[in-house]
């Protein structure tokens, strides 16, 4: 007669879970990478208008919000999502942590 096979184990007593001190990206840099998707969208948001057509010229393809404060605003969110990557707590970069 062949013994009763052993019950498997508890997926959770497998899976070491890496503690919350040595993740790379906290709760801060997703927030932050959000305002910086918003910055980037809004700014493209910005840019869109009306086109100039061949039977009609449309001078709105040279305002101001269109070729100057919308694509600042999508750079500088490209740029800030650079920043939220990489920032860090004040408590790591002091070695509290």
């Amino acid at each position: 007669m062949k013994p009763a096979p052993k019950p498997a184990a508890d997926i959770n007593d497998r899976i070491i879970r890496e503690p919350q001190s040595q993740l790379p990206l906290k709760r801060i840099n997703f927030i932050l990478m959000g305002i910086a998707a918003v910055m980037i969208v809004a700014g493209f948001l910005l840019m869109t208008g009306a086109p100039a057509t061949a039977e009609e010229f449309n001078p709105d393809i040279f305002s101001t919000r269109r070729i100057v404060v919308g694509p600042t605003i999508a750079f500088l969110g490209f740029v800030f999502m650079g920043v939220a990557i990489m920032w860090n707590d004040r408590k790591k970069r002091n070695g509290l942590d």
